[in-house]
């Protein structure tokens, strides 16, 4: 194992390990702003040839610092050894980024790699003998074709500021990178939508889709997304049937699409990018054309190098918007399009590849099939489920889901504030809100308020709802529509993400949002409050909790139950210090200023 080159900043000291064959390497260095530099690594090679793994290690001592915010779905946010498994980023699957921060939320270390395309493993762990961590990057894992030249940045910032303002200007680094500029998102896919898959799975039937879609357009949902079971007449779950895309079960696609666009509402319509079902006429086009079979989805996983197949897929889509006049996709399982094992194996060794990567292929793939789509269409919707929602997700997709969370409030908050971290204005969606219609409203109502910063999509049988959840549905719907203008565009500020953000605010100069999670002090400092304060309380209990750093005035003090009843009215001032505020489990407190 090598350990040189080393390169040494002002701070750091990098190692570079592994074998470099042919490769030469070299480092420089430059500062964007105080806090924050780019250490550029570069490659080269007299002749084209196959990278092998290397290590890119650092360390950063562990001073102030208690906890650890990844993209990585349910992943721990505490620290952990230098000898833990990291978490693996690709074009189809998390985002290069690590944030070390202090238990206040302030930034001690944020470092981001600008290959957000090919697998890179991110590390960062405590050493035991030094307490320092090791942080680092494992490069290379995956098949690459062979290049003279491999240049990567890695952006440091250790400025004492808030982790979500440094979240938010990685990204912003990340989109300005070539070839990352993100798609442009139409305000259709910043709105309620109505989702299938948890209220009816693969039992579609066009008849009821359409009901409920009435009842939602009422509610406030602008979009529907038929998910899976449109394509097939069987229900066993599983992807044998995938791949053909012929609506066997809604033979009359194209009226069931019209019918849903004469009640005012988008259509958003399911595909699995990456199987082809054993039980498929795709399957058996494309046999020798796959990455590998998948017998536990009955199916095999289609291989992007190949021509034909980025060419079958985007001709299937193009067929979705041309014969049924298709609003938006959500295209799934991208993430599937992975490299078996670590064989590298030339293009030209097997006739018909033109990409000897699978991620460089699956860029063309995606990069193709969203020009070609917005050819057609030009504001048409894209959807990728958590977990690919990095950097370069955002160039193929305008909406970014949460991943299936189903019934669980907590895990949906978390899982939005996540996306929200990274996805600069793509829109952040909720995974499909549901619930059991026996739960006590106050209950249900949780599961609408812990993902309130995203954009709901609902996944009920509505007209089957007891009239205290249809009233409930109806309240939260109109409030996030009413206040859309803060909870997507205001600034955004999750508190505690080691706790699993307890306390989110967003603000804009004429309101601010308050989101209680669990009973935690609401401390509201030195900032000036705006005209409206608006406080929901996301827990069961019958108490807010507001610790004010100066006063605010007189407000007039409107308090609600989960259901929209005004149950306190009166006008109060506030001076500097602690209000208990009473207020109903899953209610809302509005102040305004008088």
């Amino acid at each position: 194992m090598s350990i040189e080159p080393l390169f040494r900043t002002s701070q750091y000291t990098f190692r570079l390990l592994g074998e470099m064959g042919t490769f030469q390497a070299t480092f420089a260095s430059r500062q964007v702003k105080d806090g924050v530099e780019i250490v550029t690594l570069r490659l080269t090679s007299p002749t084209p040839a196959v990278p092998k793994e290397l290590r890119l290690e650092w360390r950063h001592p562990v001073v102030d610092i208690h906890a650890m915010w990844n993209p990585g779905v349910g992943t721990a946010r505490g620290l952990v050894p230098d000898w833990a498994a990291g978490f693996r980023s690709q074009a189809t699957s998390q985002a290069p980024v690590v944030c070390l921060h202090n238990l206040e939320g302030h930034n001690r270390l944020t470092f981001a790699a600008s290959d957000a395309l090919h697998a890179i493993e991110n590390r960062c762990g405590v050493h035991e003998e030094s307490a320092e961590f090791v942080c680092g990057l494992r490069l290379f894992l995956s098949p690459m074709p062979p290049v003279t030249e491999y240049t990567l940045d890695v952006r440091l910032d250790t400025r004492d500021v808030y982790y979500h303002q440094v979240l938010k200007d990685v990204a912003d680094w990340w989109a300005s990178l070539p070839g990352y500029t993100p798609a442009p998102v139409p305000d259709v896919a910043r709105l309620p939508m109505y989702a299938t898959w948890y209220s009816m799975h693969q039992n579609l039937v066009p008849e009821e889709v359409e009901k409920q879609c009435r009842i939602a357009k009422e509610l406030g949902c602008e979009a529907v997304i038929e998910d899976d079971g449109w394509e097939t007449t069987d229900s066993s779950r599983g992807f044998g049937y995938a791949g053909d895309w012929k609506p066997l079960r809604i033979p009359q696609m194209k009226e069931h699409v019209q019918r849903v666009h004469d009640l005012g509402m988008k259509f958003v319509l399911w595909y699995s990018v990456a199987h082809a079902g054993y039980f498929s006429e795709t399957y058996k086009r494309f046999q020798d054309k796959m990455l590998f079979d998948f017998p536990p989805h009955n199916a095999g996983i289609l291989d992007p190098r190949f021509p034909e197949v980025r060419e079958h897929l985007i001709h299937v889509f193009e067929r979705g918007i041309r014969e049924w006049d298709l609003d938006g996709f959500k295209l799934d399982f991208v993430d599937m399009f992975t490299s078996p094992g670590n064989q590298q194996t030339p293009a030209d060794s097997i006739p018909g590849r033109d990409y000897a990567g699978v991620p460089e292929a699956v860029d063309r793939l995606m990069t193709d099939v969203m020009a070609r789509l917005r050819a057609i269409k030009p504001d048409v919707m894209i959807e990728f489920r958590q977990s690919y929602i990095g950097p370069l997700m955002r160039k193929y997709g305008n909406m970014f889901r949460a991943g299936d969370c189903p019934n669980a409030a907590t895990t949906n908050r978390r899982a939005v504030i996540d996306v929200r971290l990274l996805c600069g204005n793509t829109a952040a969606h909720t995974d499909p809100i549901m619930w059991n219609p026996a739960e006590p409203v106050e209950s249900a109502a949780l599961q609408m308020i812990h993902p309130l910063f995203g954009v709901p999509q609902v996944s009920m049988l509505l007209d089957k709802l007891p009239a205290d959840h249809f009233a409930m549905v109806k309240f939260w719907l109109t409030f996030w529509r009413e206040n859309r203008d803060v909870l997507l565009d205001g600034e955004l500020h999750p508190m505690y993400p080691h706790a699993m953000y307890p306390v989110v605010t967003a603000r804009n100069t004429k309101k601010m949002v308050v989101a209680v999670y669990e009973p935690w002090v609401v401390r509201l400092g030195q900032q000036s409050v705006p005209d409206e304060l608006l406080i929901v309380n996301g827990t069961q209990g019958d108490t807010v909790v507001v610790d004010l750093a100066k006063p605010i005035g007189k407000r007039r003090v409107q308090v609600f139950d989960c259901q929209g009843r005004q149950v306190v009215s009166e006008i109060t001032r506030f001076e500097e210090g602690l209000y208990m505020m009473p207020v109903p489990p899953a209610g809302l407190i509005r102040c305004t200023k008088q």
